[in-house]
């Protein structure tokens, strides 16, 4: 009873001070903000704590961006893979029961055959009509014996057969949920730096043309700050939406973090790539946000976005690094437009310099 106790007061600890850290940064208090914060005091994930510490140090907050990061680096792909262990467990646990079962009839299959040996040498051996009757009443026992086991191990496999495929449509379905963005439906950005590399190499095989886009939300933080997060959620999704509706086919579209997206456009020229993107903007800004609860119309939202196209030479980073690049100069240049890395605009991020 004693231990029981003790237990509680401990993990009442940890809460009290996950509600205090989102009291103390005037955090919402959803799920994903507490599990951040109840982990942070435990801990148990030295890493979590380490890019906290050195955030709060630099920023003096955790902006939204900073928590889908921390979630999604740090929290999210453990429970991917305890999930993917307990699965994992599971079809062991399946294994083992009809490796048994495997084993017990082998074991009838060897007394069934040494049967068969003696029944001929009875047989051989018979000097009645009774004799040889005794005979074959002992093989047909024995072969309905078989006959039996035979079903019953039929009817196992099957039904394991059948168990192990739903613990595989399970992993599947965990592998897809690990490689998605919720919020949003979009891949993740994990799922973004897998497709990118196999683009970029597939590339190189086919000698295909490879362009990237790199969106982001004009002035999302005032969003937040004016209308809630709620709001916030329903402007990513409006711009999730109509990247969905914008981009077909082979296309590749990721929330990159935050309120950044990610578009990979495999078989794409720069000339196409600029058009799809002034496409997703344009589409973005023909939308009003309404507020669900009053009606209210909030304003449109836009979106500033940069383009490059893979060049000889380039990797999957050189590639984001550009494009990431554009999409900042179509921030200084007054945001809502596209710019690729042959405008005058452009300028490289090794030529940057923060004063």
């Amino acid at each position: 009873m004693t231990g029981s106790l003790d237990e509680h007061e401990r993990t009442m600890a940890f809460a009290e001070v996950a509600l205090g850290q989102i009291k103390a940064l005037r955090q919402t208090a959803v799920p994903r903000n507490y599990e951040i914060w109840y982990v942070y005091a435990t801990g148990y994930n030295p890493a979590l704590n380490k890019i906290i510490n050195e955030t709060l140090s630099r920023n003096g907050q955790l902006s939204e961006a900073d928590l889908d990061q921390i979630y999604e680096t740090y929290l999210s792909q453990f429970k991917a893979s305890e999930r993917i262990d307990k699965v994992g467990s599971c079809v062991i646990h399946e294994i083992d029961d009809v490796m048994v079962l495997i084993t017990d009839v082998l074991g009838i299959s060897a007394n069934f055959g040494n049967n068969l040996e003696g029944a001929s040498q009875k047989l051989v051996a018979a000097k009645s009509l009774e004799q040889v009757r005794s005979v074959v009443e002992m093989l047909l026992t024995s072969t309905h014996e078989m006959r039996e086991t035979n079903k019953v191990l039929e009817q196992r496999l099957t039904r394991s057969r059948q168990e192990i495929g739903n613990l595989q449509q399970n992993l599947e379905a965990i592998r897809a949920e690990s490689l998605t963005d919720p919020l949003t439906g979009l891949g993740n950005r994990k799922s973004f730096d897998r497709a990118i590399e196999t683009a970029v190499e597939h590339t190189r095989e086919n000698g295909q043309p490879l362009s990237l886009l790199m969106i982001d939300i004009d002035h999302f933080k005032s969003f937040n700050d004016n209308f809630g997060h709620l709001t916030g959620d329903q402007v990513l999704r409006l711009v999730a939406m109509a990247l969905k509706h914008s981009v077909k086919g082979q296309d590749i579209t990721a929330r990159y973090g935050g309120e950044e997206f990610a578009v990979i456009l495999p078989n794409t020229a720069l000339r196409q790539a600029l058009t799809v993107a002034d496409n997703v903007r344009r589409s973005v800004m023909s939308k009003q946000l309404k507020k669900k609860s009053t009606g209210e119309i909030l304003g449109r939202v836009t979106i500033s976005a940069g383009v490059s196209m893979l060049q000889p030479g380039d990797s999957a980073h050189s590639l984001i690094d550009r494009a990431d690049a554009c999409l900042y100069a179509a921030k200084r240049n007054g945001r809502n437009r596209v710019i690729c890395e042959v405008d005058p605009e452009f300028v490289p991020n090794s030529q940057i310099h923060v004063a």
